[in-house]
């Protein structure tokens, strides 16, 4: 096929492009093509509507057999993020989360310059037909959103991943290593993904049994709010412990147990 050349060496690696319930075979097999174009080889995908592996997916991949060979499959968004430590959710929709909100090329800029400071990052993109759901953009940290025709904004799942791939791939072009000064790391490294999703369920549970979420079908708002505001203070990997140990202190003393605060 015309353009590629298997005798070359190719770039591998970059941020996670995670795929939330595709739907099309087409569109997942376009989107590894898009990734190999720009070096991109972590696909993973939570729960595909048709199931995995999809031959139309490697039908449409056109040689981009690695990455299609190489995909995580999960039952989860939370569990899809595990490992990493910044998370972006693509979306045109406006949303209500106050998240910060960049565009591909400020994003790519971070994406880089977490990388080099061997912090994992990836892009969450939802299904084709609705986007992603409140739920999986509460996981995120930042927004990112195609500044296009605001009357016409809708990309393909695979034109999006290739947009932001190519702006991946020109921060590096262009020596941008060290344009995103990264935060003190004196406190420690950030929160993994898998340890803010532990930090979520510990503090709801025992909201829930608190009977803070009340009324109860205003939960899930409630819980997102919780999720999205916890999200924007940058947590490391200490705070997270810190503040375990503090939901488990309150709950001991609210039952008049004692004991020493464990992670």
């Amino acid at each position: 096929m015309a353009g590629t050349d298997s005798t070359r060496p190719s770039a591998r690696g970059g941020p996670a492009i995670i795929l939330v319930k595709p739907q099309l075979g087409e569109n997942i097999g376009a989107t590894a093509r898009a990734m190999l174009n720009f070096g991109l080889t972590d696909l993973r995908l939570v729960k595909p509507r048709d199931g995995w592996p999809n031959p139309t997916a490697e039908a449409t991949a056109s040689r981009a057999d690695a990455v299609l060979e190489a995909a995580h499959v999960f039952a989860t968004t939370e569990d899809a993020i595990s490992g990493l430590h910044h998370v972006l959710a693509v979306t045109a929709r406006e949303r209500d989360s106050l998240k910060e909100v960049v565009d591909p090329r400020t994003a790519a800029t971070r994406m880089r310059s977490w990388a080099q400071a061997g912090q994992g990052a990836g892009l969450l993109f939802g299904p084709e037909r609705a986007g992603l759901h409140n739920d999986d953009v509460a996981l995120a940290d930042t927004v990112l959103t195609v500044p296009a025709n605001p009357a016409f904004s809708s990309l393909n799942l695979a034109q999006a991943v290739l947009l932001i791939a190519y702006e991946w791939s020109q921060t590096a072009a262009e020596g941008t290593d060290d344009a995103f000064p990264l935060p003190d790391t004196d406190y420690g490294p950030p929160a993994t993904k898998d340890q803010m999703v532990r930090l979520f369920e510990h503090l709801e549970d025992e909201l829930e049994a608190g009977r803070f979420f009340w009324p109860p079908e205003r939960r899930p708002s409630m819980a997102q709010n919780l999720r999205n505001m916890l999200q924007r203070y940058g947590m490391t990997e200490q705070d997270v412990r810190t503040v375990r140990g503090m939901i488990r202190a309150l709950v001991r003393g609210r039952s008049g147990e004692t004991g020493e605060n464990q992670d």
